[in-house]
């Protein structure tokens, strides 16, 4: 854990930026706490959150608005949420979303079978937050290959959707760049992929990164193919408004609306 909070707080200490200028920082999944059983996850989610107040002090020391990745918050059945909490620059809490697909697939790597519902706990709301940057949509990982969340947060106002990830190496090689620039167009947000890399868990674990900052158009603004650090783009509304007033996707989709089909008449 100690290791991880230095690890950001030197990426921090490292970003570029102009005197006064608002920076939104996008941590990826499992930032602090990547896997562990039950007993370790509802060990670091106490009732005085120790991992929520560290992420909430960066962001406060480092004047950054800050979308924190996961952390473990109880739910009360024995599981936890997978919590994301959204700080402003003084470290204060704008709010949180607790992911609502879980990860339950089997997939041909190392670990094979994944079962995120045995330790968590799915969220219910969906969350857009109001940012000097724009509205802010939340969703993680495995969220991304549910069209229908993201077309909820557009309606729900979104102009930004985030996305703390840990994509495994096999899923992510086939699938995170194409779901990402996917989301981006039918939205027409800016999409933040924040997205861990590496081996994980003495090896035991391999997720595939390639953190990457799409816009609207599904253009690729920043990428990171592999390795740790830091993407960073600056994002233009303007670019954001253009592409939704020449294709108005919202206002053509003819299932806006609930639709009722006719059968038609027998004879």
């Amino acid at each position: 854990m100690a290791a991880n909070l230095a690890f950001i707080e030197s990426q921090l200490e490292a970003l570029p930026r102009q005197a006064d200028e608002p920076q939104l920082v996008v941590l990826p999944e499992c930032c602090l706490l990547f896997g562990g059983h039950e007993s370790e996850q509802l060990a670091w989610s106490a009732e005085d959150e120790p991992l929520k107040q560290a992420l909430s002090a960066l962001a406060a020391r480092f004047r950054v608005y800050m979308v924190a990745g996961t952390i473990p918050a109880r739910s009360g059945d024995g599981r936890v949420y997978s919590r994301c909490y959204v700080f402003d620059d003084k470290g204060d809490v704008l709010g949180h979303y607790e992911k609502i697909h879980l990860f339950d697939v089997d997939v041909a790597d190392g670990t094979r079978r994944y079962r995120e519902s045995d330790t968590f706990c799915p969220g219910e709301q969906l969350v857009v937050v109001d940012t000097p940057f724009g509205k802010l949509g939340l969703a993680i990982c495995y969220d991304v290959r549910f069209p229908d969340l993201f077309r909820a947060l557009r309606l729900a106002g979104a102009e930004i959707i985030t996305l703390p990830a840990a994509f495994t190496r096999v899923t992510g090689e086939a699938h995170w760049e194409i779901l990402l620039k996917a989301r981006a167009i039918e939205t027409q947000c800016f999409v933040l992929g924040a997205a861990q890399w590496g081996s994980h868990n003495t090896g035991s674990r391999e997720t595939w990164g390639q953190s990457m900052v799409i816009d609207p158009w599904g253009k690729t603004l920043a990428e990171m193919p592999a390795g740790t650090g830091w993407v960073q783009a600056r994002l233009d509304m303007s670019e954001l408004a253009r592409v939704r007033a020449a294709m108005p996707v919202a206002s053509h989709n003819r299932f806006a609306k609930p639709v009722l089909l006719g059968a038609g008449k027998s004879e």
